[in-house]
C-alpha cells in the first residue's frame, strides 16, 4: 500500500487550507487544520502613527482618482481597457474556465456511437452470384464511478486555477495602474522642471545682458561676462535633456496603453502641468484587510488550494476504481429492420481495477505533489510576508519624504529671495557677479531637488495604495 508523505510535519486536507484563506475570501468553513500556513500578522502597522486615516473598508478599486487630476484618470481608465497586458490576462481566465470544464467531464459518462453497413458476394457453382448488404448500428457507453473522489479533486484543481487566473488578471490590473501612475508623475515633474528651468534662463539672460553692458562701459573685466554667458549656456543645456524626457515620457504611456506613439499627446497637453498631489486622506486599516485586499496573496492561496486538490487526486490513486461500461447494437439484413427489438443486443460489464504493483509510480507521485503543496505553502507565506513589509515600507517612505519636502520648500524659498536680493545688488554695483553666480547655482540646486522631493512624494503614496492591494475590483 502506497502512503502518502506528510508535508510540514501534517498532511493539509483542503477543508482546513481553506479555513486559513477566509481572509481572502475565497470560501468559509469551520474544521480543524495546521496551523502554519499562514505568518501571524500584527494588530496595527508600526509606521502608521500620525497618519491622518480614513475608514478600513474605503474603497482603494480607483485610488488613483484621491490625486484629483481628470488627465491622470482618463489615462489610467485607457490603459485598463486597451493595454495588451490586461487582454492577455483575460485570455488565461477564458482558458482555464475552458480547462476545468474538460476535467469536469471525467464525472459524466461518455457515450459514443458508430453505424455501417457491410455487403458480401457470394458465388456457388452452377448458380449466379448473390449479394448480401448487413446493416449495424453500436451505442457504447463508459463511466468511472468515483467512489475516492479522484475525478472531483482535480475538478477542485482545475477550479482553483480559474481563481489564480482571475487573482492574477487583478493583479495586471494592479500593476499596471501603479506603473502608469507613476509614469505620469515624472512626465509632470520633467514639465514642472521644463517650465522652472525656462525662467532661470529668461533671469540669466537679464544678467549676463547686464554683464555684458558693464563689461562694455569698461565698470568690469571680460571675466565677469564670461562667467555669466557660462552660466547662462549651462541652464539652456538643460533644455534638450528635459525635452527628451518629457517626449519618452509620452512615449511610454502611450505604450503602457497600448496605443501607438502620440496617440496620448492632445490628451496630455490639456491638463495642468503639475504633479499629482495625494490626498491626506488614507485608508489604511489592519494587516488583515490589507491580505484580502492583495491580488498576489490571493492568487497564492489559489494555488495552494489547487496543489491540495491535485495532492488529493494522486492519493486516490492508491484506491481501485469502478468502471462501467456498455453496448447496445443492432444487426440487420435490411436497413427497415435496425430499429426491430429482435435485431439488438445489449451488455453491461462492470470492472474493478487497482494497483498490485507500479514499482512505486503512485507513491513517487504523491510524494512529488507534497513538496509541490509544501512549496505553495511556503510561497502563499512569502506572499503575506511581503505584503505586509510592502505596506510598512511605503509608510516610512511616505512619511520620510513628507519631511524632506517640508525642509526643502522652506530651503528653496529662502534660496528664491537670496537669489533675488543678489541680483538687486549685482545690479547696484554693490556686489561682484561671483556672489551672483553662487546664488544661482544654489537656487538651481534646491528648485531640482524640491521637484524630485514632490515626485518622490507622490510616487511613496502610488506605492502604499498599491502594497494596500488598491487598484481593481471584482466588478472589474
Amino acid at each position: 500500500m502506497v502512503h502518502r508523505a506528510p508535508v510540514s510535519g501534517m498532511i493539509l486536507s483542503r477543508s482546513h487550507l481553506i479555513c486559513h484563506l477566509i481572509p481572502l475570501g475565497l470560501a468559509a468553513c469551520a474544521v480543524k487544520g495546521p496551523q502554519n500556513v499562514s505568518p501571524d500578522t500584527p494588530a496595527a502597522w508600526k509606521n502608521a502613527a500620525a497618519f491622518p486615516m480614513a475608514s478600513a473598508q474605503r474603497d482603494l478599486s480607483r485610488w488613483w482618482k484621491r490625486f484629483d487630476d481628470p488627465v491622470l484618470n482618463r489615462v489610467i481608465a485607457d490603459g485598463l481597457a486597451n493595454s495588451p497586458d490586461i487582454a492577455s490576462a483575460a485570455s488565461r481566465i477564458r482558458e482555464a474556465r475552458a480547462r476545468r470544464n474538460e476535467v469536469a467531464s471525467s464525472l459524466f459518462p461518455s457515450v459514443g456511437g458508430a453505424a455501417g453497413s457491410n455487403s458480401s458476394w457470394l458465388k456457388t457453382r452452377g448458380l449466379p452470384e448473390v449479394s448480401e448488404t448487413r446493416y449495424s448500428a453500436d451505442l457504447n457507453a463508459s463511466w468511472e464511478v468515483d467512489w475516492y473522489g479522484k475525478n472531483r479533486s482535480r475538478v477542485e484543481a482545475a477550479s482553483a486555477q480559474i481563481g489564480a487566473a482571475a487573482e492574477n488578471f487583478h493583479s495586471v490590473q494592479a500593476s499596471l495602474a501603479a506603473e502608469i501612475a507613476t509614469t505620469y508623475t515624472n512626465f509632470r515633474a520633467n514639465e514642472t522642471r521644463m517650465a522652472v528651468l525656462r525662467d532661470i534662463v529668461k533671469t540669466r539672460e537679464q544678467t549676463a545682458q547686464l554683464a555684458t553692458w558693464r563689461q562694455q562701459a569698461g565698470e568690469t573685466d571680460l571675466l565677469e561676462s564670461s562667467q555669466a554667458l557660462t552660466s547662462l549656456e549651462q541652464a539652456r543645456a538643460g533644455i534638450p535633456t528635459l525635452e527628451q524626457a518629457i517626449g519618452q515620457g509620452k512615449n511610454l504611456l502611450a505604450q503602457l496603453c497600448g496605443r501607438a506613439p502620440g496617440a496620448l499627446d492632445a490628451a496630455l497637453t490639456s491638463g495642468k502641468s503639475a504633479i499629482p498631489t495625494p490626498s491626506r486622506s488614507l485608508a489604511i486599516g489592519i494587516p488583515a484587510d490589507t491580505i484580502r485586499q492583495r491580488p498576489d496573496v490571493r492568487l497564492a492561496g489559489w494555488q495552494l488550494v489547487s496543489a491540495v486538490s491535485s495532492t488529493r487526486s494522486a492519493d486516490a490513486e492508491r484506491f481501485p476504481s469502478l468502471n462501467l461500461s456498455g453496448n447496445l447494437g443492432v444487426n440487420a439484413l435490411s436497413a427497415g429492420k435496425l430499429f426491430d427489438p429482435q435485431t439488438t443486443s445489449a451488455n453491461l460489464i462492470a470492472g474493478l481495477t487497482g494497483p498490485i504493483f507500479d514499482a512505486g509510480r503512485i507513491r513517487s507521485n504523491i510524494e512529488a505533489l507534497g513538496e509541490a503543496q509544501d512549496q505553495a505553502v511556503q510561497t502563499y507565506r512569502s506572499a503575506v510576508l511581503t505584503g505586509l513589509s510592502e505596506v510598512e515600507d511605503a509608510l516610512i517612505a511616505c512619511r520620510r519624504s513628507a519631511e524632506r519636502l517640508e525642509t526643502i520648500e522652506k530651503a528653496t524659498r529662502l534660496a528664491r529671495e537670496s537669489d533675488q536680493l543678489a541680483r538687486q545688488r549685482y545690479e547696484a554695483g554693490e556686489i561682484d557677479f561671483l556672489a551672483v553666480l553662487d546664488s544661482q547655482r544654489t537656487l538651481l540646486f534646491l528648485e531640482d531637488n524640491l521637484l524630485s522631493s514632490r515626485t518622490d512624494r507622490t510616487t511613496a503614496y502610488i506605492r502604499l495604495y498599491q502594497a494596500l492591494g488598491g487598484g481593481w475590483s471584482p466588478a472589474s
